[in-house]
């Protein structure tokens, strides 16, 4: 079950919501240090990390999943965010380069389907960066945000997931490290526990980061069907949006 999008918006508002947001940044930006040019899909609730990408991409756009909800963004801005359904997005064949997808898969009954969607619109030799929770990392335990509900994952298990749909996993690394605390003290050292972290503590990384390219070579996802998507469920005004993360 998809946490709702204004509960998502709220976490992102909040100091442990603003800290997440920095470190899992900083992770992606090292995977896509320069998106100039390129055609950017965030899907799921993807919106507070693709801001960065704005001044440099050719397109951005942001589908929300139909059972989350979605608001507009960006704020005081031209209006780039829609309603999708999750095996069906309204995108035509090969038209992104990059795929963010965060806040989706663990949340999903439609995990196949999504994936062979996205698979059908990454261009040749696009990329896709999935964010979950660690199955074995602290933030997965406690339920205060939204990496602790849905299904997390090991590093393994999604590997396994892109491979049968045709991806391959390319990089894999973790973030937050810092225990999801509301404590001032441990939120301002997120930086050293984030470079502690990565040095030694890798498996109980908060979430999971794996980057992976579509197989252009090999067969299509099995049951898969190339296709054009014409429509948009809800689409919101194309106007500055009044607030949003």
């Amino acid at each position: 079950m998809f946490v709702d999008v204004v509960d998502l918006r709220d976490f992102y508002a909040r100091r442990l919501g603003r800290v997440a947001r920095q470190m899992i940044r900083r992770r992606l930006r090292k995977l896509w240090p320069d998106v100039k040019g390129l055609r950017v899909l965030g899907l799921g609730f993807a919106t507070p990390y693709l801001r960065p990408f704005l001044g440099e991409a050719e397109r951005i756009v942001a589908l929300m999943p139909a059972p989350q909800g979605v608001l507009p963004w960006p704020r005081q801005e031209p209006n780039r965010a829609a309603l999708a359904e999750e095996g069906e997005l309204p995108l035509p064949n090969f038209s992104m380069d990059r795929v963010l997808l965060i806040h989706g898969l663990e949340f999903s009954e439609q995990v196949q389907p999504m994936l062979k969607e996205i698979w059908r619109a990454l261009a040749a030799g696009g990329r896709l960066v999935i964010v979950v929770p660690n199955r074995r990392g602290i933030w997965a335990r406690f339920d205060h945000t939204p990496f602790g509900q849905g299904n997390p994952y090991t590093t393994g298990q999604l590997s396994t997931l892109l491979r049968d749909e045709g991806f391959t996993p390319e990089h894999n690394a973790g973030a937050l490290f810092v225990p999801p605390t509301a404590s001032r003290f441990l939120l301002r050292s997120a930086a050293v526990w984030e470079r502690l972290g990565e040095l030694w503590f890798g498996t109980f990384a908060g979430v999971v980061v794996v980057e992976a390219t579509k197989q252009i070579y090999a067969a299509k996802p099995k049951g898969e069907r190339l296709k054009r998507r014409a429509h948009v469920l809800l689409p919101m005004p194309g106007t500055p949006s009044p607030a949003g993360p």
